[in-house]
């Protein structure tokens, strides 16, 4: 049945005739009564008994008429939930990223979108490397994915972002004399505890480690093992400032000559966006947006 045919039923039923109830809803006599007709027809049943001066429903009125009104409540249910959402007043965003980014710069990503929609949950699921990010799109897991710029991404739209730099974090045991900026060819001098299985993250350190990757003490994809095993002495380790400073507050924190650096985008399906969707893009826009997140020896950079 058409949603309109259920509303002049309804109509018709409660002003007990046509004439009242098309002046309530607007339109023609004759347009209201071909609309119960139609009705009728469609259910191949009489809905009104018409020998009377007063229309009275039918045992089959009777009983559409309740079916009728519990029907027109839904859909005034799902309006309201779908004007809830587009006023971002409920509702949900899917994200997803893999541990380069799940702190720098998603947690303040999120942050500033939860201060700015508090009704609104913000989801973020963590996959393996880019190619899980893309996964999780392609799947409906996630609507909004945070990756690599220079990663592979096959048909999906990328918003590039900002830019993140990684620094050297080293626990105390370890720096000696070490100048800041430390220059890369003596970072190959350093024992690291890092992650090999990216292969992104290894292109962009490979001139870090010597030739045999004999610096390299600890191969780690657990990033908390890795922050747990510099806090401890084992090794230094590259990551963003914010990330070293946060996890590994023991350790000094030295930029490296020329930096690190891996430019990241917001990533999603063709189409258009959920409400949700489209205000955590512009919320990220907003608050990291064209960014390079990099440190700042005025906030305390390279301090114990």
């Amino acid at each position: 049945m058409d949603l309109h045919l259920v509303t002049y039923f309804v109509a018709v039923v409660d002003h007990g005739g046509i004439t009242k109830a098309a002046q309530s809803l607007y339109i023609s006599q004759p347009s209201l009564s071909q609309a119960i007709r139609t009705l009728e027809r469609r259910l191949g049943v009489t809905l009104f008994d018409r020998s009377g001066r007063r229309l009275e429903l039918t045992e089959a009125g009777r009983r559409l008429d309740g079916a009728a009104r519990r029907i027109l409540v839904d859909v005034d249910r799902a309006k309201s939930k779908v004007e809830a959402v587009r006023e971002l007043r409920s509702g949900r965003v899917d994200l997803v990223t893999h541990r380069a980014f799940g702190i720098d710069p998603m947690v303040k990503m999120v942050q500033a979108f939860h201060d700015r929609f508090p009704r609104v949950t913000a989801r973020v699921l963590a996959a393996d490397g880019p190619t899980g990010v893309l996964a999780a799109l392609r799947s409906g897991d996630a609507e909004i994915g945070l990756m690599d710029t220079a990663a592979d991404r096959a048909t999906f739209t990328a918003l590039p972002l900002g830019t993140q730099e990684l620094v050297l974090a080293v626990p105390p045991g370890l720096t000696g004399e070490l100048p800041n900026p430390i220059p890369r060819a003596d970072v190959r001098a350093i024992p690291l505890v890092i992650d090999m299985s990216d292969p992104a993250t290894s292109a962009m350190l490979a001139d870090l480690i010597d030739d045999e990757g004999r610096n390299v003490v600890v191969d780690c994809a657990h990033p908390t093992a890795t922050w747990d095993l510099v806090s401890r002495g084992t090794g230094a380790t590259l990551a963003p400032e914010i990330v070293a400073r946060q996890q590994m507050p023991s350790t000094r924190r030295f930029r490296i000559d020329p930096p690190p650096t891996r430019d990241y985008s917001l990533v999603m399906r063709s189409g258009r966006p959920s409400p949700a969707g489209m205000a955590f893009i512009a919320v990220a826009r907003d608050t990291v947006g064209g960014a390079r997140t990099a440190p700042s020896h005025a906030t305390g950079f390279d301090e114990r």
